[in-house]
């Protein structure tokens, strides 16, 4: 994908639809059941890959935590031995779960940044901010309140599960929109922007929610965790698509966060047809990145009731 957009040229659809599973090391990062290890996100810094991933169990919060591995090698991942790195803040907007991270450079300051879900026990999904000076796995709250808020009607019960890409002195974020408390229905793409001088200072798309799904059957009852992968021409949107039964990946690309054109192959990343396999009910969190000569899709798996972490690869266009 990077070489076609080193040449100013679109990514073809067909090439968000390649993705295929590593031969061997999934899940890269799991937990045992009952507990989960997913919403992870990566960020590559020189040489290392530094994964964010969060830890649940059951009836338990959601914990942030840190991992790495070389460039040259994803499935070597070493845990950073301070993790959790980010737990949640008493009686704050976060007091229940810090989850979700989505790392970033802000290039205004040269700072590390993550947009993440907050939960609180008496407050609904929201997102919040937090900042690094440098050590990666050192992070800080820069507010005590969301930077996006769960303040309008389709969004009543979350305003969550944020991703970003930078564009010259604009953060361009979206982000899930929840207006129930079911687990599966009235979830929406949202749309909001930010500069990079004051991360905190995020300004809603008046026309939110700005992308309900394709109209197609599998992913006709909600979408969800929206991840956003810039090139030329497009910024593109991998999402999670569900029919009612089973959440799969899809893709979708836009110029303006106004239209979307979802990829006539859809649904690009589907659950393994294994029965036995670790990802065989669902998949989720679909984030691209590009490294040497291949692109990396890294994804959370679902198997019975339990989610942990994976990575299919595909050829760069």
């Amino acid at each position: 994908m990077e070489e076609r957009a080193a040449r100013g040229e679109a990514i073809p659809f067909e090439a968000f639809a390649s993705f295929t599973r590593i031969e061997t090391g999934n899940p890269i990062i799991s937990l045992p059941p009952p507990q989960w290890a997913a919403a992870t996100h990566v960020i590559v810094v020189e040489d290392t890959a530094h994964y964010y991933w969060c830890k649940r169990e059951r009836g338990v919060r959601w914990l942030l935590m840190h991992a790495t591995a070389p460039v040259d090698d994803l499935t070597d991942i070493e845990q950073d031995p301070r993790n959790p790195i980010v737990v949640p803040s008493a009686g704050s907007f976060d007091d229940a779960a810090v989850e979700y991270p989505f790392p970033f450079l802000n290039p205004a300051d040269g700072k590390h940044c993550i947009y993440y879900r907050a939960k609180g026990h008496a407050t609904p999904e929201q997102t919040g901010l937090l900042v690094s000076d440098g050590d990666m796995g050192l992070w800080e709250r820069v507010l005590h309140t969301p930077v996006i808020a769960a303040d309008t009607d389709h969004e009543r019960d979350g305003s969550t599960h944020p991703s970003v890409a930078v564009d010259g002195d604009t953060i361009h974020i979206v982000y899930t929109g929840k207006a129930t408390r079911s687990y599966e229905d009235c979830l929406t793409m949202c749309y909001a922007t930010a500069p990079t001088s004051d991360p905190a200072f995020v300004t809603k798309d008046p026309r939110n929610p700005v992308f309900s799904g394709s109209g197609q059957v599998w992913d006709g009852r909600a979408i969800r965790e929206t991840e956003l992968f810039t090139a030329p021409e497009y910024f593109h949107v991998l999402y999670g698509g569900y029919d009612g039964g089973t959440w799969r990946i899809g893709h979708a690309r836009t110029r303006d966060f106004r239209t979307f054109e979802p990829n006539p192959q859809n649904p690009i990343f589907t659950p393994s047809p294994n029965p036995d396999a670790w990802d065989c009910d669902g998949v989720l969190t679909g984030q691209v990145i590009d490294i040497g000569d291949t692109s990396y899709m890294v994804y959370a798996g679902e198997r019975g009731d339990e989610w942990q972490t994976g990575v299919a690869t595909a050829p760069k266009r």
